[in-house]
């Protein structure tokens, strides 16, 4: 038995906690680690009628301020009546004297998490750009929702977000980077300089998700290869906040960068050459009516940033034996590339 299984006595509490909260179960239940996440635990629960996904967090080598499960239900209840797909919100539970930290649960949501290379090259050029679509009209529709009328409005500050983005993630270097070398050091330092003098200007305010992308949603593809591509679901909520709608379309920008397999660990949907590349994506989603992407040199390089060091603290994980498996092993390799790229990006940008 794995620290990521869950016991007899575990399930039973989890199940305690769903009933708590009005759902019948038909049987005891049962679960299954769901693979590919990188920072929370993902389970499937089934009590052989139904079907449930759970998140929890890492049972060790945690860093401060991640892995708020709790938080990621709070926004996918608020977004429930919305037009933004989510799973069906059903309980949390923040007491964590019950499976060792805070857990969330929702509905089983029936659609392809596309995540590997080879699984993006099975679909048709059609379906590519559909999905691209989707995925666009999606996030512009995230970005169109009225934080303050969901309920939200307590859920993050509107404004200076990238400013606290920057506090936040150079906080969490300060945690997860110390082991790396020299320099790999000076690259996070002079980024984080760099990016001090020249944030972005923040023009609009929304419900940001932190980390979209393909393989952080569930897709439905028609029986006929040229119908229409649907997102689901959007999942993966740990990031999401209130913020400045440009750096989500930064963030999904920047996850194309091909170091992100090292992340991975293996070649992922998301990098795949099939894909449009960054001012494609950007195209894409403007002319879904999302937000003016303003600074956007400056949004990538923020972006980059927030990558390198969440892969340094995927290494941190690793090096403290809270974590085994593919890319968990190499993603310490990405974080010198990731600051490069971000340095690039702003090259030319005046401060």
């Amino acid at each position: 038995m794995t620290t990521n299984d869950l016991t007899p006595v575990e399930l039973e509490a989890v199940a305690g906690v769903m009933r708590d909260a009005g759902v019948v179960l038909e049987r005891p239940l049962t679960s299954r680690l769901i693979a590919g996440g990188r920072s929370n635990l993902t389970f499937r629960l089934d009590d052989g009628a139904s079907a449930w996904v759970m998140r929890t967090p890492p049972r060790a080598g945690r860093t401060p301020s991640a892995h708020d499960v709790a938080r990621e239900f709070r926004v996918v209840k608020a977004l429930g009546p919305t037009d933004v797909p989510v799973a069906p919100a059903v309980a949390v539970c923040e007491d964590e004297s019950l499976l060792g930290g805070a857990f969330a649960i929702c509905g089983f949501v029936d659609g392809r998490a596309v995540q590997a290379r080879d699984e993006l090259e099975a679909l048709t050029d059609a379906q590519l750009d559909s999905t691209v679509v989707a995925l666009s009209e999606t996030l512009a529709a995230l970005h169109r929702v009225d934080h303050v009328a969901v309920g939200l409005e307590r859920f993050g500050r509107p404004d200076a977000y990238a400013e606290r983005q920057h506090k936040r993630w150079s906080g969490q270097w300060e945690i997860v980077g110390t082991h790396l070398d020299d320099d790999v050091r000076d690259l996070a330092r002079r980024l984080s300089a760099r990016l001090a003098d020249r944030l972005p200007e923040q023009v609009s305010t929304g419900v940001v998700h932190g980390d979209y992308r393909l393989d952080n949603t569930l897709v439905r593809f028609g029986d006929d290869p040229g119908e229409t591509v649907t997102v689901a679901a959007v999942v993966d909520w740990e990031l999401s906040t209130i913020g400045d709608p440009v750096a989500d379309v930064a963030n999904m920008c920047v996850y194309r960068d091909p170091a992100f397999d090292l992340v991975i660990g293996s070649p992922c949907a998301w990098t795949s050459d099939r894909l449009p590349d960054v001012d494609g994506l950007a195209a894409a989603y403007e002319k879904a009516g999302g937000v003016p992407l303003r600074d956007f040199e400056q949004h990538l390089a923020l972006a980059y940033y927030k990558l390198a060091v969440i892969s340094a603290g995927i290494d941190h994980r690793f090096r403290a034996g809270a974590a085994h498996g593919s890319g968990f092993d190499t993603a310490g390799q990405a974080v010198p590339l990731l600051l490069g790229a971000g340095l690039a990006r702003l090259a030319g940008v005046e401060g």
